[in-house]
């Protein structure tokens, strides 16, 4: 059955981990008949939490998509998961999504969690409202965490259903708009007398009015002459107040006794936007103009990509949320942003790992699409006459790297075709293979997110692999200046090899090399000249200290020997290779490592932990400056060997509230008393690579 556009709700359940998103879909799907039982997180049997991985770590890792109807409305719920490593899922989320649900515990309250999935809201001018869960569990305080909700979030927090609580437990639920409450059996409501609260219920009513009297002109007159609002005017001012971003309604529930969810799915379906209602998707026509798209099945197809699984069965499967027009089964569209042709195949609602066909996906719905061989996230579909695009949001860049390497030999190839596949899945991953260790890297949001990429190669692509940490490219450089005789003499019966070449090192500022031929009167015939050049250019990719590439220096040529019947060109390389050797050997050598600019984004609290970590991991601090979105940024020159744990700490120290990035700067000089480590490691895996 299809549903016009503004009889669909696409609503994100964001929040913090173990706030309560799953269990609250299950509660949502289970009420409205949508699931045929109500699964548990713990027992591994919800509708949202279905690959292997979220069952063994009772956590969801991926975003998921399951429909349900109520009084003639679509919802389509998207649950996404809580632990940092997997934010991926709350981004791609937000890009479908009207309006975000963030999630929370009266027990727990407010959690960083909390606070990002607000702030990815706000930034994607999502309309948001709170659902409090967890009111019957022991310790639960609704006004203690409906007042950290006010302290966070402003005076915008708007109370909708409140739980009555007597001896520690709610005894009933308050629909305050309707004035109306509820004792629960089961899950089922049974209509009470509204209880005496000492005037708990008419100091929210008061914050209620005056809310919603200042998101209307005629309503703000009626407030001041004293009348009161009708149940219309309650909810289409809290209506228009979320919509607009200036209200935040809270609903308090509980998904495991199931009390208050029927509320829940009411004020969803009244209060939350639908795609009808949305003015604010950016979206450009094919010179990249910015055009008014309006939401209608009418409409020309605009299609847009928010999340990619790459399925070993059934091939790639791409989530769409169809914003104009209808995707249908012979829809023959084409990428905005290339002008490529797609052909899809099957056409499919989701219910978490469930799969139904359907005919078509209409505007502003939600569905996926098999077999769009060349469609990657972020990329929309249109037709070829009339292109729209519409603007991808921007994923957290990784910050924790490590090498991959393959359990079996043999298996290496492998590994990136496995990985190909997987990055189109997730965008937060990134792969490239290091041309100076030779290591494959893999890198992601945090050390659980690479567990699961791991789990996922060996599940999905039957490629088994470890991980470490990655080898530091270090080079090598020398600080003085030295003169060497490369001497190469090879005699064995027949045609003989003799070069002989007198060199002279010495340091250049920078990381370059300079070949400089200064001989005079011919002791190295101009025709070797480039030969000795090349013999140093190879030669110098492995360093005297540890092997790592040498750099920063000047060789000049100034003097040699030569055989007019034995010399030959591999025997001055061979001659200038044994001058590199002995000569950077005598010139002070020395190593470098890789310096990195760390940019921290740090609650101000902070900072004065960020700061005392970067000196003691060898770093040094350029300054502090305030960011545009509240957090202080810290800017420091850091060793890259000192920063691969970085991620945990910054998760550890801010509570998951900061940033960072690290980018490749220079090389500077590794203190002398770390080169004998280094030294001794990289003989040791000489040493592996031979065996």
């Amino acid at each position: 059955m299809g549903f016009a556009p503004e009889k669909i709700r696409n609503i994100l359940l964001a929040g913090h981990s173990s706030a309560g998103k799953t269990s609250f879909a299950e509660a949502l799907l289970f009420l409205t008949k949508s699931s045929d039982r109500f699964g548990s997180v713990a027992a591994g049997t919800t509708v949202m939490d279905f690959e292997d991985e979220e069952i063994r770590r009772k956590a969801s890792i991926s975003l998921a998509v399951a429909p349900l109807e109520y009084n003639g409305v679509k919802m389509n719920l998207l649950d996404a998961p809580g632990l940092f490593d997997f934010e991926l899922g709350m981004y791609e989320g937000v890009q479908a999504a009207e309006g975000v649900a963030v999630v929370l515990s009266a027990r727990s309250g407010v959690s960083v969690g909390t606070e990002k999935a607000f702030k990815l809201a706000k930034n994607n001018k999502r309309s948001i409202m709170f659902f409090m869960g967890s009111t019957s569990v022991e310790n639960a305080d609704f006004r203690k965490t409906f007042k950290e909700l006010e302290d966070h979030f402003g005076s915008g927090v708007c109370p909708v259903v409140l739980p009555v609580i007597e001896e520690g437990k709610p005894t009933v639920f308050v629909d305050l708009l309707e004035n109306k409450a509820y004792t629960y059996t089961d899950g089922k409501p049974t209509e009470v007398p509204v209880p005496d609260t000492n005037g708990y219920i008419d100091e929210l009513m008061n914050d209620i009015n005056e809310a919603v009297a200042e998101v209307d002109d005629d309503l703000m007159e009626k407030f001041f002459a004293d009348e009161p609002f009708t149940h219309d005017e309650l909810v289409g001012g809290i209506k228009k107040g979320t919509k607009a971003g200036t209200l935040y309604p809270v609903i308090a529930g509980d998904s495991i006794t199931r009390e208050g969810i029927d509320l829940a799915l009411k004020y969803f379906s009244a209060l939350m936007p639908a795609p009808s209602d949305e003015e604010d998707y950016e979206v450009t026509d094919k010179d990249g103009n910015p055009v008014k798209l309006e939401i209608s099945e009418n409409g020309p197809l605009v299609a847009y990509v928010f999340r990619t699984v790459a399925d070993p069965f059934v091939g790639k499967l791409s989530f769409v949320k169809v914003l104009s027009g209808k995707l249908t089964d012979s829809s023959s569209p084409v990428i905005a942003a290339t002008g490529e042709s797609e052909r899809p195949g099957k056409l499919l609602v989701i219910k978490g790992k469930k799969q139904v066909d359907t005919k078509e996906i209409s505007a502003g719905d939600i569905g996926a699409v098999t077999k769009l061989s060349s469609t990657h996230t972020g990329d929309t579909l249109c037709e070829a006459g009339n292109i729209f695009n519409v603007k991808s949001i921007e994923f957290p860049k990784p910050t924790m790297s490590m090498a991959i390497f393959a359990a079996n030999k043999g298996d290496e190839g492998k590994i990136s075709s496995g990985i190909q596949k997987l990055l189109e899945e997730d965008r937060t991953v990134t792969y490239h293979v290091n041309s100076e260790t030779s290591q494959q890297i893999i890198s992601g949001l945090g050390e659980q997110h690479l567990e699961v990429v791991v789990g996922k190669l060996k599940s999905k692509f039957g490629v088994e692999v470890g991980l470490q940490a990655p080898r530091i490219a270090y080079r090598e450089t020398i600080r003085g200046t030295a003169e060497a005789e490369g001497k190469h003499k090879k005699q064995s019966g027949g045609a003989g090899q003799f070069g002989v070449v007198e060199m002279r090192f010495e340091p250049l500022p920078g990381e370059d090399f300079e070949f400089v031929n200064a001989v005079v009167g011919g002791t190295v015939p101009k025709e070797f000249i480039p030969a000795v050049e090349k013999g140093i250019r190879e030669a110098m990719l492995h360093g005297v200290l540890a092997g790592y590439p040498m750099v920063g220096f000047r060789a000049t040529l100034y003097d040699g020997k030569y055989h007019p019947v034995d010399s030959k060109e591999v025997a001055f390389k061979s001659a200038a290779r044994l001058a590199y050797k002995a000569a950077c050997a005598q010139a002070k050598p020395t190593l470098l490592e890789p310096i990195c600019t760390l940019k921290a984004y740090v609650p101000n609290d902070n900072t004065g932990d960020i700061m005392s970590e970067v000196t003691k991991r060898r770093g040094r601090v350029l300054g502090m400056n305030p960011s545009e979105d509240g957090l202080m940024l810290v800017e420091a020159e850091v060793p890259e060997a000192e920063m691969q744990d970085f991620t945990a700490f910054m998760r550890s120290s801010t509570q998951g509230r900061g940033t960072f990035s690290l980018d490749f700067l220079r090389y500077d000089p590794l203190p002398s008393h770390l080169e004998a480590k280094v030294i001794a490691d990289a003989a040791d895996l000489r040493e592996e690579e031979e065996e």
